[in-house]
């Protein structure tokens, strides 16, 4: 405390180091570094499910997508050609390929991989030692949060934006128990360099993206994910059921 005590009025600063925190606004600590979550190759997709896309409206999607353990029927809305090759489908709504488990080889043995990484990523997120725990109650709209592992014993909603405030190296991990719900037209906001690849969302239940809300992340979800119309993913939809899309922009 003594050392804090010099540092701060070296710095001319009116108290110790430690009470920064307290007048910055409702910013939130959590752990000072964090690992990266590993979606090895589930990570070649930017939505993958195992029980069905389908979207409605105009829809825009840069990457890869797939689903398996089900088959092509379960990608609905996106007018799939299959490719000569019949290792992989196209879609005037994909930038990208598209990709089920009815497929030609290798893709089967592929997807399968892709789904238990995927599984695997959702176990390591959801096991990481939790620096902060029950912020907010649930309610994180108007924070500022710093890079670190979160934890819920409940849902987590975002009524208004929430700020993620870091570099371009910072991990955040969102570990959540119940639902998770951003309101139309609201934004998950990243500053300093902050990127949506570092950003983690594990979800046990239903993710619900608001009507043209900005969400940034890589959503690991077991339940479902669903994007209301107008609404933009900055990452990934990870899902162990189904993903659902209305005219919404993803990349």
């Amino acid at each position: 405390m003594a050392a804090a005590a010099i540092i701060s009025m070296v710095l001319g600063l009116a108290g110790p180091i430690s009470t920064l925190a307290a007048h910055r606004g409702p910013t939130s600590k959590a752990s000072a570094v964090t690992a990266a979550v590993n979606l090895g190759t589930a990570g070649n997709f930017v939505i993958l499910s195992k029980a069905g896309i389908s979207t409605t409206g105009t829809t825009s999607i840069i990457g890869n997508i797939g689903v398996s353990p089900i088959a092509a029927p379960a990608i609905t809305g996106f007018g799939l050609i299959m490719d000569r090759s019949g290792t992989f489908s196209t879609s005037s709504r994909v930038t990208g390929k598209v990709y089920a488990a009815n497929c030609a080889a290798p893709t089967p043995t592929m997807l399968t991989k892709a789904v238990s990484d995927m599984q695997t990523a959702y176990n390591d997120a959801a096991s990481r030692p939790a620096g902060v725990t029950e912020l907010g109650a649930g309610n994180i709209g108007g924070l500022i949060l710093k890079p670190g592992v979160y934890k819920w014993s409940s849902g987590v909603t975002v009524p208004t934006n929430v700020t993620l405030s870091g570099g371009k190296n910072d991990v955040w991990i969102f570990q959540i128990a119940g639902t998770l719900n951003i309101a139309s037209g609201k934004k998950v906001i990243l500053t300093g360099g902050a990127l949506a690849k570092n950003v983690f969302w594990q979800v046990a239940g239903v993710t619900s993206i608001g009507a043209t809300a900005v969400f940034n992340g890589n959503i690991l979800d077991k339940t479902a994910i669903t994007m209301k119309s107008g609404a933009v993913l900055n990452g990934k939809a990870l899902a162990q059921t189904a993903v659902t899309l209305i005219g919404n922009t993803i990349k």
